[in-house]
């Protein structure tokens, strides 16, 4: 490698990583703010949530290396253009796409690696993230009982106290009400006090009372009038009560319950998986047009056409006006009104299926379309961000962001758009996935272009003085016109 080649390197790679670093940092803190709620308060230990923050930035790693890709292409020639060094190199006999050659290098290795990634680490990193996330959000949140206020964490009890002391685990002046048989508040407990303690495998958590009463309302079969039930008053020095802290646990699922879906799948299993959803899919239409057809093979027409002329050929079919009275008559329109509505609606439901059915097809052939997007638009934003760097001539952390927020805002909202436009099944997932791709490829065919040929397209005299030859312009037509 050329001494020239890697001081290019050099100038690309240290704000590329410190870039997809920040941004992936940042949407991580996005994360944690959306799920905030779900993580705390239920007693997880550490560790499961760095476990979790592990796979939360694999699966945000698609998005945020457009955006460093682009940044850091944008500072680089940046950077170069702002010190003269472009100016230097061009001065040599280097063309700008000769000094662009070994980051182009650098952009497709990057590209190769965000392919293998996305249909190899990705699923993974997707399968074993949303398992872990489901898990946590299942788990009920960690027993804290305040003075004065109704505790419902426990399943099957209510309980209230109205002081706790420091050690957080004695209380006095209990009230429980037990629910555990399904009848309402027919038991209640009251204690001076109470003490709480967790069991050593931490499944049962055992809460001792001291000096109370309990009150229980018996249900008796054999009374007929439930509102005298017998009522059984106890009083005790000490008794004890075990709750089952089974659903406190975080309890980890088989992650083959989620392996089949299109997010957990690689190219390979998107297409066998596509096939054989389309192979259910048309065998499913045979099925429903043979029930269509046993269904109304005593009319003539069985092709399913409108409701409307389906009627009418049952009543042609039968003679229905000219062979019965007028009772008759009737209750056999009727009953062929009833018959089409039952079609209509079984029409519509199956209409419904057909949709739901092509609908989850086109996910996997979006998921499919996604892994080749992810590593096209690498180039793309590179060859947009390379060539803005090099006119713009700014290097550091200020016009280079504004102008690489809005470019990625530009791709991220396009990409949105498309996958929006597919699920409103407005177009196939092929235009929908590359709608980003197919407009900002050729801006980026344009401003390498123009970044090669030296064009000065940040530059307001340039504008200023294409608007004077265009007001010279009109005022020569109109002197024209003037002296016709």
């Amino acid at each position: 490698m050329k001494k020239l080649h890697r001081l290019i390197i050099g100038i690309y790679i240290g704000p590329f990583i410190l870039t997809f670093l920040t941004v992936l940092f940042i949407l991580i803190m996005q994360f944690l703010w959306l799920y905030i709620d779900e993580l705390v308060g239920k007693g997880i230990e550490w560790y499961i949530i760095i476990e979790l923050l592990f796979y939360a930035s694999a699966h945000l790693v698609p998005m945020a290396l457009p955006v460093a890709i682009l940044l850091s292409s944008i500072m680089a020639f940046g950077n170069m253009g702002e010190n003269y060094e472009l100016v230097a190199l061009k001065s040599s006999g280097m063309s700008l796409m000769r000094i662009m050659y070994p980051l182009i290098v650098v952009a497709g290795i990057t590209s190769v690696s965000a392919f293998y990634f996305a249909n190899n680490i990705w699923p993974v990193a997707n399968l074993k993230f949303k398992t872990l996330l489901y898990d946590i959000q299942h788990t009920k949140p960690a027993i804290d009982i305040q003075p004065g206020v109704f505790y419902k964490g426990i399943e099957g009890y209510v309980i209230k106290i109205e002081s706790k002391d420091e050690d957080g685990q004695t209380m006095h002046d209990m009230l429980i009400y037990d629910h555990t048989k399904r009848q309402g508040a027919s038991k209640v407990i009251r204690a001076e006090k109470g003490r709480m303690f967790m069991s050593e495998d931490k499944m049962i958590l055992n809460l001792v009372l001291y000096n109370g009463h309990s009150y229980d309302e018996v249900k008796d079969k054999d009374l007929k009038d439930n509102s005298h039930k017998p009522l059984v008053r106890a009083q005790f020095d000490e008794e004890i009560i075990r709750f089952n802290l089974a659903g406190f646990q975080l309890e980890r699922t088989d992650e083959e319950a989620f392996t089949s879906n299109y997010q957990m799948l690689n190219i390979s299993q998107l297409e066998r998986e596509m096939d054989t959803l389309q192979i259910k899919f048309l065998d499913r239409i045979e099925h429903v047009k043979m029930i269509q057809r046993q269904k109304f093979s005593l009319w003539r027409d069985t092709t399913i056409t409108d409701s409307t002329t389906v009627a009418i050929d049952s009543l042609k079919t039968y003679s229905i006006l000219t062979d019965t009275d007028e009772s008759a008559s009737v209750r056999i329109v009727d009953m062929a009104i009833n018959l089409t509505r039952s079609a209509k609606t079984q029409l519509s439901q199956f209409k419904a299926e057909f949709q739901n059915r092509r609908h989850y097809i086109d996910k996997h052939r979006t998921e499919w379309h996604r892994k080749f997007t992810i590593a096209f638009s690498c180039i793309v934003l590179f060859f947009i961000g390379a060539p803005l760097g090099a006119i713009i001539r700014k290097g550091g952390m200020g016009l280079p962001v504004i102008i690489a927020i809005i470019g990625f805002l530009v791709h991220y909202m396009l990409n949105i758009v498309g996958e929006k436009l597919v699920k409103e099944d407005t177009v196939v997932p092929f235009i929908g996935m590359w709608l980003s791709s197919i407009i900002l490829f050729p801006i980026a065919l344009i401003l390498t272009y123009k970044a090669t040929t030296d064009s000065a397209l940040f530059e307001g005299s340039t504008y200023i003085n294409l608007l004077r030859k265009f007001g010279n312009f009109v005022r020569k037509i109109i002197r024209e016109k003037r002296a016709v």
